[in-house]
Order: C-alpha cells, then sequence, then structure tokens
C-alpha cells in the first residue's frame, strides 16, 4: 500500500464524475494465497479533496503492519463539488446526494469485501446520510467507522469560537453570503485571493500550534473549491440531524476524534456522537482545531489503524465460528493475531499537543464524555 496503481473518474447516475485515487494493498507474503482486503474509504471535508489525507495515507502502511495480519487498501475521493470531481449544479449539492454517491463509488470501485469508512467534517456527515439512505449495503459491507471533526447535529453547535451574540450575527452573515455564493456557478475566483485569506483561515480552523505548510495546504484545498460547492452544501449542512442514525453504527469498532480547540464541531458534537455509541473511542485532541488530519496526523492514523485492526479481529472471530459452525465443531472465541488497542467505554482520551508531549502520549485525568459535553 502506498503506491497509486489507480486513477479513475466514478461516472454517476446523473451524469457527475468523481476523482478517486486507489492505493492497493501490498503484496502478501507466504504461501501467495489472495485475501479479500479491508478497504478503508476515506472522505475529506467541505470544501477540501483527498489531499486531505496525505499524511495518513504516507502513515498507515507502518502503523498497520505492526497491528493486523490481513491486507488493507485505501480509497480516497474527491466528494461532489470538490476538488477534480464534476462541480454540482447547485439542487444535487446536499448531504443526501453525497450519501448516495458514496454507495455508488463503494458498489463501482469496492463491490466485494469488509469496509472501514473514514470521514472528516462534512465527508463523516455523508457517512451517516449513507447509513440512513443505504441501511441493508452499510450493515452487509461496514465493519468500522472513524468520524473526525464532524457533527450530527448539522452546525447547531458551531459558534465560531466567538460569544453567543457574535456567533448568531455571523451566522446569518454567512447563510446569505452562502446563498449567493451557491448561485455563482463553478468560478473559482478567490483561488488568487488565498494568500490574503491565509489568516483567516488560519485562525477558523486551527488551534494554537499552526506550521505554515498547513495553512498552505488548507488554502490551497479551499482555493480548487468553486464558488456553488462553498455556497451550495451550506443548507443541507444546517438541516443535517443525524443522532439517531448513529445506532447503526452501535456494535462496530468506533473511533470519534475532535479537536479542543475546534470552532466548528466543537467537544460537545463528538459528546453527542460517543453518547450514541457506548463502546466507541473518544479522542480529544488538545489545543487542537478543526483540521485534525493535517493538525494531529499521528492521533488520527493510529485512530483509523485500531478501528481496523478491532475489525481485522471481529472478521476472524465470525469466519472462524463460521466455519467451525458448518463443520459441526465449535470454534474458539479468542482473537487471532496481534492485538489491538481497546476502545474506552464512554470515556475520551487525550492526545497531547506536540509541543507539551509526544505524538499519541494521554494526560492524566482525561475527561469523561459526560465532562466534556
Amino acid at each position: 500500500m502506498g503506491t497509486v496503481v489507480s486513477t479513475s473518474t466514478v461516472r454517476l447516475a446523473d451524469g457527475a464524475g468523481l476523482y478517486s485515487v486507489l492505493y492497493p494493498a501490498a503484496p502478501a507474503p507466504g504461501d501467495g494465497v489472495a485475501r479479500t482486503p479491508v478497504t478503508v474509504v476515506l472522505l475529506h471535508g467541505w470544501t477540501l479533496d483527498n489531499r486531505l489525507w496525505q499524511q495518513q495515507i504516507a502513515d498507515l502502511p507502518a502503523r498497520l503492519g505492526a497491528v493486523v495480519d490481513m491486507p488493507v487498501q485505501l480509497l480516497a475521493f474527491d466528494l461532489r463539488g470538490h476538488g477534480r470531481s464534476s462541480a454540482t449544479s447547485g439542487t444535487d449539492a446536499t448531504l443526501e446526494q453525497l450519501g448516495d454517491d458514496l454507495a455508488e463509488v463503494v458498489t463501482q470501485l469496492v463491490p466485494h469485501g469488509p469496509i472501514v469508512l473514514v470521514g472528516h467534517s462534512l465527508g463523516g456527515m455523508a457517512i451517516m446520510e449513507y447509513a440512513q439512505r443505504h441501511a441493508t449495503a452499510f450493515a452487509a459491507r461496514v465493519v468500522g467507522v472513524v468520524l473526525v471533526s464532524t457533527s450530527a447535529e448539522g452546525s447547531s453547535r458551531t459558534s465560531y469560537g466567538l460569544s453567543p451574540r457574535l456567533a448568531r450575527v455571523m451566522r446569518v452573515v454567512e447563510i446569505q453570503g452562502a446563498g449567493l455564493l451557491a448561485r455563482s456557478g463553478a468560478w473559482r475566483p478567490h483561488r488568487r485571493l488565498m494568500p490574503l485569506l491565509a489568516p483567516g483561515v488560519r485562525w477558523l480552523v486551527f488551534g494554537h500550534r499552526v506550521d505554515t505548510s498547513w495553512v498552505a495546504l488548507t488554502a490551497s484545498m479551499v482555493g480548487n473549491a468553486p464558488l456553488c460547492a462553498i455556497g451550495g452544501f451550506r443548507p443541507s449542512v444546517d438541516l443535517h440531524h443525524r443522532v439517531e442514525t448513529l445506532a447503526a453504527m452501535r456494535g462496530l469498532p468506533v473511533a470519534v476524534l475532535v479537536g479542543t480547540l475546534d470552532r466548528l464541531t466543537p467537544v460537545a458534537c463528538a459528546a453527542t456522537i460517543a453518547g450514541e455509541l457506548p463502546d466507541a473511542e473518544l479522542i480529544t485532541c488538545e489545543d487542537a482545531g478543526h483540521m485534525l488530519p493535517i493538525e494531529r496526523p499521528d492521533a488520527v492514523t493510529d485512530a483509523i489503524a485500531g478501528v481496523i485492526a478491532r475489525a481485522a479481529d471481529r472478521t476472524r472471530v465470525v469466519r472462524q465460528r463460521t466455519t467451525a459452525a458448518k463443520a459441526g465443531g465449535t470454534a474458539p472465541v479468542a482473537k487471532i493475531g496481534k492485538s489491538a488497542r481497546k476502545p474506552a467505554r464512554r470515556a475520551g482520551r487525550s492526545e497531547a499537543d506536540p509541543g507539551a508531549a509526544g505524538p499519541g502520549e494521554t494526560h492524566p485525568g482525561d475527561a469523561e464524555v459526560s465532562a466534556v459535553a
């Protein structure tokens, strides 16, 4: 894994095209028997593109080598209206459409085998829509979920890091501006302005400690998003409410990540999700903002690897029991292979600020979910 074997454009029924990149599983050593890989599908956030995951794609092979002994491939694609995918027409800039798009991408590019879904912000909401609108496929194929800086409650908790009064004013200005942008077509006039807008991007989506390369990458992705996508998805995000849909993820390995300084999907959003998923691992990243795949790449990569490991263990146990049942015997229930870290039941763990402790270290006194709500 890590070498691009194919880039393609998935053609949808309405004529839209979604740019995708598939990273293959590493060749299996030993007996050469082909095994169906676990496919990790990566969905980026609003106004971004598949480059958001470049650090996870680079680092996952080494992480997975230490925790799983089954093949894993990665699939990243640009959501409708983003990156190299088709621009939206206005009426199709909805979360429902993104859920349907995810279903079609899976059908065309990953027709077989287990899937782990990883979504950041808008991508996490698209996963919830997929679970809502394609419940049978979700139950049959998905073996793990990682939700990063996202919400099951739309933008109802978004404060922009401002006082309640200023946040209300900001919300009105944003919604009015989004309506104008949604009617502006596939133009990208803001691309030339991104150097001037970079300070605002830094303040809105990052925490205390920011590397200039992080801001540059984010500004590049936002600059590549057409105006119709920037404005078009805003109403759908506002109406998004999928708390009850989270029940479809119960029993699956799930990790929920949030930065303590996230101004768009604050800690309360993650707490709501974790509250609906008692076995989920809630990971709070101290002093980090909304862009965790870039800001805290190790925390996100480790969370993905952990979910994959737990999913692989569960898959092995199910296969053992199925094989034993067919043979008329009894399968052992112990997990096979390398052990994965166990999820915290309703408890959050905190990823350290790189300036305070090494990536992946925990702090004493990590808060319970109820304490951070």
